[in-house]
């Protein structure tokens, strides 16, 4: 067997196993996120439910993960189809109908998560400037107006979205040569690349300041309190410590979700991994997580998962 068959064949065999993995990684992220996602609607739910009232933190946590979700099958849906049905996926109708879902996904998933920030950096944070003050106070009418401010932007970013479809399909009609179809597919990508990274900078810079104002502030008050006296202080100076690592941890992972405009393999990990982050960080989402997870090792050992108390911690 000569060296360029040996070299083919490994080749195919690294495509394979690169391709192989990716997927596998890909499926792993889908499934946390849905489980994920679906977990913190459930729990806001049955708990609206049960109370006959929400929190305006749970109103938004419970859209974060609906939109969540769909962005999760909308890029689902890309990868399979693409893989396994690439005439559908590059046919006008699906390809429309795909990416402007993706956009109205994408879009609520990325301002729910900016309102998510700014809501809990206007909540914790202390600053004695009169503007914070008066945001502070009316921080409700805040979030509620940033939501409307952005259906508008989301208007824009749609008629953006269709003109660049419109672009591509008579483009493609007019050359369907393989060159030809590849080079436009390149180019209405890095179109879509373009338009929905510029839409994004937006919520990103609002989040990212806020991030960085709120560690400011409780890095500030966590050594006003490690200089105070102890006892009552050093509750209050842990609670501050773990907000701290929450916000750490928050930026963490939008730094991914940036980078998944950069980079398509980060491209689910963001919606998925934050979900997690958000149920560690949330004592309501953590004790029914702890629950669940309770029932589910009584059910693995054929046990009754009877007379059990549920699990309490403070927030």
């Amino acid at each position: 067997m000569s060296k360029t068959v040996l070299l083919t064949i490994l080749t195919i065999t690294m495509g394979w196993v690169i391709n192989t993995t990716f997927a596998f990684i890909f499926i792993v992220e889908f499934i946390i996120g849905n489980l994920g996602n679906g977990f913190i609607a459930l729990v806001n739910c049955v708990d609206w439910v049960k109370r006959r009232k929400v929190s305006l933190t749970d109103q938004i946590l419970t859209a974060l993960a609906i939109s969540r979700t769909a962005l999760l099958w909308s890029i689902f849906l890309s990868w399979y189809v693409s893989m396994f049905n690439p005439a559908l996926f590059m046919s006008e109708k699906f390809s429309r109908t795909l990416t402007v879902t993706w956009t109205v996904a994408n879009h609520f998933s990325v301002w729910f998560g900016t309102s998510l920030s700014i809501f809990h950096f206007l909540k914790i944070a202390n600053f004695s400037n009169s503007i914070f003050l008066r945001l502070k106070w009316r921080v409700k009418k805040v979030v509620s107006v940033i939501l409307l401010v952005t259906l508008v932007l989301l208007f824009f970013n749609t008629a953006l979205i269709n003109i660049h479809v419109n672009t591509w399909i008579n483009g493609f009609e007019r050359n369907r040569t393989c060159i030809s179809i590849s080079s436009n597919f390149v180019q209405f990508s890095t179109l879509l690349l373009f338009t929905n990274t510029a839409f994004t900078l937006v919520p990103f810079t609002l989040s990212l300041t806020t991030f960085i104002l709120l560690i400011s502030s409780l890095w500030k008050h966590v050594k006003e309190m490690q200089h105070a006296a102890k006892g009552s202080a050093d509750a209050s100076t842990t609670v501050h410590i773990r907000a701290m690592q929450a916000v750490i941890a928050f930026l963490l992972v939008y730094a991914v979700f940036f980078l998944s405009y950069i980079i398509p393999g980060f491209r689910i990990a963001y919606p998925s991994g934050h979900s997690c982050v958000l149920i560690l960080h949330n004592s309501k989402l953590r004790q029914a997580c702890v629950s669940v997870l309770w029932w589910l090792k009584c059910r693995f050992k054929d046990g009754e998962p009877s007379g059990h108390t549920p699990f309490r911690e403070s927030s």
